[in-house]
């Protein structure tokens, strides 16, 4: 028997078995930030960016993704998310935190869903702002807080 949760007795990949696991309520916070250039701060703080409404246009990416979570990670079980939410916060002139948090109740976390959603929608406004400046960065995806299950709660230390 090893250690890790998604190899077999033989070391092959599979999916973990939950469905022995009941059901609880589940929930996760991620972000990523992105370090703009002057230029790409400007024309977000002037909502005059090319391809439009950057914060829509994300908060719409980064729910989808969460939703296709289980299509892109491979041994990702596919969860009936009870919410997605997106927000947006401005830390610094030349930073732009988007935070995901997801919700289900279930067998399993959120966590590669909310992981998912922040990192699509931060995708996202770079392909927004590109045209402006490609110098765009995207410096962290991290996983903030979990609740529910059985390994229970955990935060991050900020």
């Amino acid at each position: 028997m090893n250690d890790f949760s998604h190899l077999d007795e033989l070391g092959q990949a599979n999916m973990v078995d939950v469905s022995e696991k009941t059901a609880t309520q589940r929930v996760a916070v991620a972000e990523s930030l992105l370090v703009l250039p002057a230029s790409v701060a400007t024309a977000i703080d002037d909502n005059n960016t090319p391809k439009g409404d950057i914060y829509g246009t994300a908060r719409i990416a980064g729910i989808q993704a969460a939703k296709k979570c289980a299509d892109l990670i491979p041994l990702c079980h596919p969860l009936p998310l009870n919410t997605v939410k997106i927000e947006f916060e401005r830390p610094a002139k030349s930073e732009l935190l988007v935070r995901a948090e997801c919700r289900t109740t279930g067998k399993t976390g959120v966590e590669m869903e909310a992981l998912t959603a922040a990192s699509i929608a931060a995708l996202t406004i770079y392909d927004m702002c590109k045209g402006i400046d490609k110098g765009i960065e995207i410096n962290r995806t991290r996983l903030l807080q979990k609740s529910g299950g059985k390994s229970g709660d955990w935060k991050a230390n900020i």
